[in-house]
C-alpha cells in the first residue's frame, strides 16, 4: 500500500477532526485526540491549524476532576453557513434554521395555503424570510433549504405527485421556481425518506447498511435503504410501497371488495382501512391508532394478528427483493402497537418468507420529518463548507441542466 502524500494525510487529518466535532460537539484535545488517533504533538498542531483556517474555535472549558485545571473546549465553528429545514403539511409549515454545526437558531409553525391558487411559493417564502430574521439572518445567509413533504418528487422534472392534500404545488417544478424566486438553494423530499435520514442518524438504524421502513398512519408510506442510501427510483417513487398489489390476509370480511389483482396496500392498513377491520373485530375506534391502543388494552388478538397478516404480506414483498436488515415501523398506528405490534408482525412475516428480518419500532421522537430534512440540509452544507462527505444523507446529486422542464415553464 503506497503512503499518501503529507498534504493528502493532512486533509484527511482534518476531515476525521471536523468530523468528530461535528458527530459529538465541543471535545477537549485529548477527546480528539482519542476520537481520531493521532498523537498528542499532531493534534495539538492540527487544532492550531484548523482553528488559524477559522474552521473551529475555542467553545468554553470542561471541569476537570477534583481541584484539577479546566480543559479547554473546541467546536466547528457553525457560523460558516446556515440552512433551513421544513415540515410542509396541509395543517402546518413547521420551519428550523440551524448553523453549520447543527445549533438551533430559530423555529416557526405556520398554517400555509394549500389550495390550487393559492400563491404557495410567495406565501412559503414570507413563513421563510421571518424564521431566518427570527435566526438573525437573511434569506440569502441560508446555504440551502430542504422541504418534506408527504408525495413523490419526481429528480427530473421537479414535480410533485401523488399529493392530492396539497394541490397547490402541483404542476410546477417546485425546486427550481423556489430557488429562483428566493435566491436561496431549495430541495425538496418525500417526507417518510426524511424520516429513514433521521432514523439512521440518531435512531435505531445507526448501524444498519440496509433497512425498509413502514409508515403507517392517515395514510401509508415507506422508504428503502440500500447501502446506507435512499432508493429514490428512477421517477423518485422508490419506497411508494402504499401502491404495492397484495391479497387481503383478514380472516373476517370487512365488507371491502378488492379488485381480483389484489388490494392497494396502503388501502388495506391506513387509518380508514384499520378502523373497518376493528369494527369487523367488535371494536368502534376513531382511527387505526386508536383502534390499536384499545385492541392492546382490551387484549383483542385476533383483530391485532389480523393487523398485522396485512401489514406482513406487504413486507414480504420487500424482504423477498431486497432481504434488508431491518423492518422499521412508524407513524403513529406503529407506535400504538408497539413492540408488542411489531413482534406479531414479524411472526406474520416469517410465516411469508425464508429470511428471519427483524422487525422493530422506530425510536425517533418529536417531528422526524423536519429532523430528517435538517440532517439532510445539514450534510450538504458540511460537504461545501468542510468537504466532509456523508453518504448516508445525501442523494445523487442534479445539476440544474440535468432536469427536465417543468410542463408550465
Amino acid at each position: 500500500m503506497r503512503a499518501g502524500s503529507p498534504r493528502t494525510l493532512r486533509e484527511m487529518n482534518d476531515r476525521a477532526a471536523i468530523e468528530a466535532l461535528l458527530r459529538n460537539g465541543p471535545l477537549t484535545r485529548a477527546e480528539l485526540e482519542a476520537a481520531i488517533g493521532l498523537s498528542k504533538p499532531a493534534t495539538a498542531q492540527l487544532l492550531t491549524r484548523l482553528e488559524q483556517e477559522n474552521l473551529v474555535g475555542k467553545a468554553g472549558e470542561r471541569a476537570g476532576g477534583g481541584r484539577g485545571p479546566r480543559a479547554q473546549l473546541w467546536a466547528v465553528n457553525g457560523g460558516l453557513a446556515h440552512v433551513a429545514a421544513v415540515d410542509l403539511t396541509p395543517q402546518v409549515a413547521d420551519f428550523v434554521v440551524a448553523d453549520v454545526a447543527g445549533a438551533v437558531l430559530a423555529e416557526y409553525r405556520v398554517q400555509l395555503p394549500v389550495a390550487e391558487d393559492a400563491d404557495v411559493v410567495g406565501s412559503f417564502g414570507q413563513a421563510l424570510r421571518r424564521v431566518a430574521k427570527a435566526a438573525g439572518l437573511q434569506l440569502d445567509d441560508l446555504a440551502n433549504v430542504v422541504i418534506g413533504a408527504q408525495g413523490a418528487f419526481d429528480p427530473r422534472t421537479g414535480l410533485l405527485s401523488s399529493a392530492p392534500h396539497i394541490p397547490g404545488w402541483l404542476g410546477f417544478n417546485v425546486p427550481k421556481r423556489l430557488s429562483d424566486e428566493l435566491g436561496v438553494t431549495v430541495k425538496i423530499e418525500n417526507d417518510v425518506n426524511l424520516v429513514a435520514v433521521e432514523e439512521m442518524t440518531v435512531g435505531n438504524a445507526q448501524d444498519v447498511d440496509d433497512f425498509v421502513l413502514v409508515w403507517l398512519s392517515e395514510g401509508v408510506g415507506g422508504a428503502v435503504v440500500i447501502g446506507r442510501r435512499l432508493l429514490r427510483g428512477a421517477t423518485g417513487g422508490g419506497g411508494e410501497i402504499d401502491w404495492m398489489r397484495v391479497p387481503d390476509a383478514a380472516t373476517v370480511d370487512t365488507g371491502d371488495r378488492w379488485p381480483q389483482a389484489g388490494a392497494r396496500f396502503g388501502n388495506l392498513v391506513d387509518s380508514a382501512a384499520i378502523t373497518r377491520l376493528a369494527k369487523a373485530h367488535g371494536i368502534s375506534a376513531d382511527s387505526g391508532w386508536d383502534a390499536v391502543t384499545q385492541a392492546r388494552r382490551g387484549a383483542h388478538q385476533g383483530f391485532l394478528d389480523d393487523l398485522a397478516r396485512r401489514v406482513a404480506s406487504g413486507v414480504a414483498s420487500l424482504v423477498a427483493v431486497a432481504d434488508p436488515q431491518l423492518i422499521l415501523l412508524c407513524g403513529e398506528t406503529s407506535r400504538a402497537g408497539g413492540d408488542e405490534f411489531a413482534a406479531v408482525v414479524a411472526e406474520k412475516l416469517h410465516e411469508l418468507v425464508l429470511p428471519r428480518t427483524p422487525v422493530g419500532v422506530a425510536s425517533v421522537q418529536g417531528n422526524a420529518v423536519r429532523a430528517g430534512a435538517l440532517q439532510s440540509a445539514l450534510a450538504t452544507a458540511r460537504e461545501d463548507v468542510f468537504g466532509v462527505v456523508t453518504p448516508t444523507l445525501l442523494g445523487p446529486r442534479r445539476s440544474a441542466g440535468e432536469l427536465a422542464p417543468s410542463p408550465t415553464e
